[in-house]
């Protein structure tokens, strides 16, 4: 299998049992209730990982690796992404797409390439799109209909619609 896509990311340790706790990555929380194996990145090579327990508090996702059964164990996972193989990716309805499909794409604003997406911010009321443009300035783009023409996931391509304003960062 050569197709990985990132779910979440393990952040920190969550209590003595080996759980860690998670940022997801996903707009499905439930997923992971129904995941028995994920992947997860070491030195580029993805390690398969057995799901043996999911709890939530506060909105929060922990999960529970078979054989890490202590925080000691569970300490070499602080850092490392999550994935899913293709099979287990949850499908999207038209027009949402995942982040790893968004970055890395080029972004072209009033028909020039303007720049690259580097991330997304991820929001209650919508997402915000940070691209380096070509001089290396990051800008904030909110991902919504009023700013995005289009998006291409086979060619990488984000189209912002065209205008004289400029999407810059207040601190600069």
């Amino acid at each position: 299998m050569s197709d990985f896509f990132l779910i979440a990311k393990i952040v920190s340790i969550h209590g003595k049992d080996g759980f860690v706790n998670i940022i997801s990555h996903s707009d499905f929380p439930d997923r992971f209730y129904k995941l028995d194996q994920v992947y997860i990145d070491f030195f580029d090579d993805k390690k398969e990982f057995f799901v043996e327990k999911v709890v939530e508090q506060k909105k929060k996702v922990a999960l529970k690796f078979k054989n890490f059964d202590n925080d000691k164990d569970a300490q070499v996972l602080i850092g490392k992404d999550i994935f899913v193989g293709e099979e287990k990716v949850v499908k999207l309805p038209e027009g949402s797409y995942f982040i790893h499909d968004l970055l890395g794409s080029k972004v072209y604003r009033n028909g020039e390439e303007f720049g690259s997406l580097k991330d997304v911010l991820r929001f209650p009321a919508n997402d915000v799109y940070i691209i380096e443009d070509m001089l290396g300035e990051e800008i904030l783009i909110p991902a919504v209909k009023d700013y995005i023409e289009s998006f291409d996931r086979e060619k990488k391509i984000l189209v912002i619609k065209p205008g004289d304003e400029i999407y810059e960062d207040d601190e600069n």
